[in-house]
């Protein structure tokens, strides 16, 4: 996904956990993050401390979305995702993305992935790795001062 191009829609979930959001529901108020992760990604969840860190600081001012993109088969296990969600302390909502419908729309190969949405849903950062949450907060601060 490129720079300055819009948020695709939020479709094609094979379940959503701790609630549904639609894009336009995310649109308008406040900057988005959407992080993608993976129960099989020992970098995802020593970078879950952070991300939910970002959460809890910017809980007024942005919403957080995760994607959970699977890397193989035994991924896709809807109770082993819930169970690792719970254990990672993910209270935002997570699209568990089976099918991936949605990695495919955001043209993502990697986790941890970072996309970072202005409050008109325009994509202003992109960031993968576990190291990425710092450069994430500092554009998410800064389009917090934009707003």
């Amino acid at each position: 996904m490129r720079l300055r191009t819009p948020m695709p829609e939020l479709e094609g979930a094979s379940k959503w956990i701790n609630g549904k959001v639609t894009r336009s529901q995310l649109i308008g108020e406040k900057p988005t993050l959407i992080h993608f992760w993976s129960v099989s990604c020992h970098q995802c969840k020593e970078a879950m401390a952070n991300v939910n860190r970002i959460c809890e600081q910017y809980k007024d001012q942005l919403n957080v979305v995760a994607v959970h993109m699977p890397r193989s088969e035994e991924d896709t296990d809807i109770k082993q995702i819930k169970k690792t969600a719970a254990k990672f302390n993910i209270s935002h909502p997570v699209f568990v993305d089976n099918f991936l419908k949605l990695t495919d729309a955001f043209n993502n190969q990697f986790v941890p992935a970072y996309y970072v949405f202005d409050k008109f849903g325009v994509l202003r950062h992109y960031q993968s790795g576990s190291r990425g949450t710092k450069m994430v907060e500092t554009s998410i601060n800064r389009l917090i001062q934009e707003t």
